[in-house]
C-alpha cells in the first residue's frame, strides 16, 4: 500500500472514528438522560423509532466504513511494525473495532433488538426500561471512549508520521 493511500485511510478513520465518537457522546450526555424523563412508555416508543432511524446509509457508511479503514490501517501497521506512527495506527484500529463495532454487536444491538419487541403498555416495561437505559448507556459511554481514543490514536499516528 503506497503511503498516500495509508494517509488517506488514516486521515478518514480519524474523522469517522471522531464522529462516531461525537454521536456516541450526544446519546450518552443528553439524549439517554432526556428519554429516561419521560414516562416508561413514551421513552421507550422513542427509543423504538430512534433505533429504527438509526439504520440509515449515511450512518451505517460511517460507522462501518471507519471499522473497514480500521482494519486496513491496523493490518498495514502490523506488517511495517518498524514505521513510526504504526503502534498508534494499531492501537487505533484495536480501539475501534473491538470498542466500538464489537460492543455494539455484544452489547447494544442485542439491547435494542429485546426492546424493539417490548410492548410499552405491559405492566413490567417500567422495570424493563430502566434497566435497558442503565446498562445500554454504560455500554455506551465504553463505545464513545474507544472512539475518542481510536481517534486520539489515529491523530498521534499522523503526527509521528508527519
Amino acid at each position: 500500500m503506497s503511503h498516500g493511500v495509508l494517509y488517506l485511510l488514516t486521515c478518514f478513520s480519524t474523522l469517522g472514528a471522531g464522529v462516531v465518537a461525537g454521536i456516541l457522546f450526544a446519546f450518552s450526555a443528553f439524549v439517554m438522560k432526556a428519554l429516561a424523563r419521560l414516562p416508561p412508555a413514551q421513552g421507550i416508543l422513542a427509543m423504538q423509532s430512534i433505533n429504527v432511524e438509526a439504520v440509515t446509509p449515511a450512518f451505517m457508511s460511517v460507522l462501518f466504513g471507519t471499522a473497514l479503514a480500521s482494519v486496513v490501517v491496523a493490518g498495514s501497521a502490523v506488517l511495517s511494525w518498524e514505521k513510526p506512527g504504526s503502534r498508534y495506527l494499531l492501537l487505533g484500529g484495536v480501539l475501534y473495532v473491538v470498542g466500538v463495532i464489537g460492543v455494539t454487536a455484544v452489547f447494544n444491538v442485542p439491547r435494542n433488538s429485546a426492546l424493539a419487541g417490548l410492548d410499552p403498555t405491559r405492566a413490567e416495561a417500567a422495570s424493563l426500561w430502566a434497566r435497558y437505559v442503565s446498562t445500554w448507556t454504560a455500554w455506551n459511554h465504553v463505545r464513545m471512549v474507544s472512539a475518542l481514543g481510536a481517534a486520539a490514536a489515529y491523530l498521534l499516528a499522523l503526527r509521528n508520521n508527519g
